[in-house]
């Protein structure tokens, strides 16, 4: 069955800023994600094929290599992490709180929030993963590729006589959304992301002081 792309599909960019041809471009990467979960749902991850997945979407092999790496990648809905957003911007320049710790939680929030894939395509590919350990490792093993641009990010804020190491506060970073990530898929998708991280942060809060 070829899915029809369409060009507005739960997606949290706002439509007046992209392109036609952005607009293109995120309509067929929606359309790849949606039909690897919906094959994966029914056959499960091993049994799907990326051939599979490109009939059921309607394009090519090279196309779905131009989106991702893997149909790992297809069932997360790994798309370049959101570091030029608002939320991204805010941080970098001393908000929304003006407290690092709190600030660290809104970034991770909007990061699992504001997805360019929407936020059904999260709770799917969350709940796909619970079913499927090595989603989780490889979801980690692509959050870790981004740590230099992160690692940018935690510059710009702190400045030059920050009180803390940038090491360190992006590992901070990279720690909460992990375990959010974790926590969220745990639940199955249940609940918010704010109320993940803040346990989270409750639960490490509680270790420290231990």
């Amino acid at each position: 069955m070829c899915v029809k792309l369409h060009l507005v599909q739960n997606s949290s960019v706002d439509e007046p800023a992209l392109g036609l041809r952005e607009r293109k471009k995120r309509a067929r990467r929606e359309a790849l994600i949606d039909a690897t979960h919906r094959l994966v749902a029914e056959h499960g991850l091993d049994a799907v094929t990326v051939e599979a997945i490109c009939e059921e979407a309607g394009v090519s092999a090279r196309t779905f290599f131009n989106y991702f790496e893997t149909k790992d990648d297809a069932v997360l809905g790994h798309t370049p992490w959101p570091l030029d957003s608002a939320a991204t911007e805010e941080f970098a320049t001393g908000g929304p709180t003006g407290n690092l710790l709190a600030d660290l939680q809104a970034l991770v929030s909007s990061f699992l929030t504001d997805a360019p894939i929407g936020r059904q395509r999260v709770a799917r590919a969350l709940e796909l993963a619970a079913k499927e350990p090595r989603l989780l490792a490889r979801h980690l093993a692509w959050m870790e590729q981004h740590k230099g641009q992160l690692s940018a990010l935690i510059e710009r804020r702190l400045g030059d006589d920050a009180p803390y190491s940038s090491e360190i506060v992006g590992s901070t970073l990279l720690f909460l959304t992990h375990a959010t990530f974790l926590r969220w898929d745990a639940a199955g998708g249940a609940g918010t992301a704010d109320e993940h991280v803040s346990a989270v942060v409750a639960d490490l809060r509680s270790i420290l002081t231990d």
